[in-house]
């Protein structure tokens, strides 16, 4: 079988539309991690995807009468964009049928190329049927996007461009999987020229349909899949890559959402590319392989398969890829609501870089703080943190797995507190370097009562602050000499319409 492929990969026709994509050492990745990673770019490709190469391969094989009746195929975006370029390529009909929940980067895309498109359904699944009745319909031929030999042996062509590209040590390649097609084909030319080499593939945790279907020794049905990896997005791994992948796979690692953007940093780290989250599966799981058999002094392969990411979506990269790093720990602390309490609280945090600070006024019992803290020592700072707080009689709350708690309730800390008097309401500016906020926090706590906070360090040289502060009508005089004397550029927002509206 695997000989079969191994011919198949050697005549495979994608260098028409595809590159050779260079295989590149990750420096930075390499020296944190005391391994050699070496990244393949499959991210430079025409589509931004290694989609393109079993694309072209199986269109290649069409005979004149099905080129004149046209293709039709199913796709999250990626593969999409592979048949669209082919069907150009050769002057073709290409109808493609995309769910619902596609990025528009990657539905402008496949319009961009000039291919039919139709939105159906809300996964590959339900788009798929559609295109298996279309190709019924208009007499179509339909190009699956993995379970099809020469789709297989199309992106068989990574591997061996990387053993041609790497011809020392290699101990294991990390290949992401979603229906199966990429780690098929890879799998089965690199266990037939270097069995000795690991394949490992890498799925995210909310649509491991290949780990299913290897524990239970046959292909099973997810339930539901997540989003969040649409390229992997798929509820069953195809018959023909399960057959190979069972004979050639040695392991399959899951990742979560949030080590898929803390490798998306990485990417970016090594490169300034940024990968699409299924494109940094594989450096995920590199990273989560190593930490778990505590690893060193290897060299490994990852690929990164693709690089089409809509550009709102970085936000929320952005916004996870610590917590991924496990570099950055969300936590609620509840402390006494009296003078000098708050202070107290934050010289406790005096050696920590604070990265989150929400709190609004409730009652004159407890107040409750929503922390974000900058880690260096991963799960041990955090366990460490978490005694402190402990040993100090803080009653705490550890958000950084609560996944309501980072999407949502730590961007709704607030409402109205209409018990608060003589509140006004101010906007900073301050340097971003270290220790700048913990100063502005005590100094401001030192005189005047605090009854809201917020901020939020966004990677900018300038930390921003929102600060609700009671000031008695006879002490306005002596607050804004205090604010002159502070040096920090602020706006005094108390007529502000949304804060009338929401926080009174």
């Amino acid at each position: 079988m695997l000989n079969k492929y191994v011919e198949k990969i050697k005549n495979a026709r994608v260098y028409d539309v595809a590159i050779k994509t260079p295989l590149d050492e990750m420096p930075r990745l390499s020296r944190r991690l005391n391994n050699t990673v070496w990244l393949k770019r499959e991210d430079l490709q025409p589509v931004f995807s290694f989609k393109l190469r079993g694309a072209y391969n199986r269109m290649s094989y069409l005979s004149e009468a099905e080129r004149a009746q046209g293709v039709v195929t199913a796709s999250a975006g990626n593969h999409a964009q592979g048949v669209a370029l082919s069907a150009k390529k050769m002057g073709i009909s290409a109808l493609i049928v995309m769910p619902k929940t596609t990025p528009s980067i990657k539905v402008e895309s496949v319009r961009l190329l000039g291919a039919e498109i139709a939105l159906h359904g809300n996964s590959y699944d339900d788009a798929c049927r559609y295109a298996l009745d279309v190709a019924e319909q208009q007499g179509r031929t339909f190009i699956h996007p993995y379970d099809d030999e020469e789709v297989i042996a199309g992106q068989g062509t990574i591997a061996m461009e990387i053993l041609e590209q790497h011809h020392e040590h290699i101990d294991a390649i990390f290949i992401p999987v979603g229906g199966g097609g990429l780690i098929a084909g890879m799998a089965a030319y690199i266990k037939a020229m270097r069995p000795e080499i690991k394949v490992i593939g890498v799925e995210p945790e909310d649509a491991a349909c290949l780990k299913a279907a290897l524990q239970a020794d046959e292909r099973v049905i997810l339930d539901q899949v997540g989003l969040f990896a649409d390229g992997t997005a798929v509820r069953q791994v195809g018959e023909e890559p399960f057959r190979i992948a069972r004979e050639t796979v040695d392991a399959v690692i899951t990742v979560t959402s949030d080590e898929l953007c803390a490798a998306i940093m990485d990417i970016f780290d090594d490169t300034r590319s940024i990968a699409e989250p299924s494109g940094a599966l594989a450096v995920a799981g590199v990273k989560k392989y190593i930490a778990e058999n505590k690893i060193s002094d290897q060299v490994f392969v990852v690929i990164d398969s693709g690089a089409n990411i809509n550009f709102d979506r970085l936000r929320h990269v952005a916004e996870r890829a610590e917590l991924g790093e496990r570099r950055e720990v969300l936590f609620a602390a509840t402390i006494d609501e009296t003078p000098g309490s708050f202070q107290q609280f934050c010289q406790l945090l005096a050696e920590y870089s604070i990265t989150e600070f929400n709190y609004r006024y409730a009652d004159s019992g407890d107040a409750h703080v929503f922390v974000g803290l900058q880690l260096s020592g991963g799960d041990v700072a955090r366990q460490n943190l978490f005694d402190n707080l402990t040993q100090a009689n803080y009653q705490w709350v550890n958000f950084s797995d609560n996944e309501m708690a980072k999407l949502h309730v730590r961007h709704m800390v607030g409402g109205h507190a209409p018990q608060v008097d003589n509140e006004r309401l101010y906007r900073f500016e301050f340097p971003e370097r270290p220790g700048a906020l913990l100063r502005f926090l005590t100094r401001m706590g030192e005189r005047w009562n605090i009854s809201l906070f917020h901020y939020r360090n966004h990677g900018a040289a300038y930390g921003r602050v929102l600060v609700g502060v009671q000031i008695p009508e006879n002490e306005k005089n002596e607050f804004q000499g205090f604010l002159d004397a502070l040096g920090y550029a602020y706006w005094d927002e108390t007529n502000n319409l949304a804060y009338n509206l929401f926080l009174k």
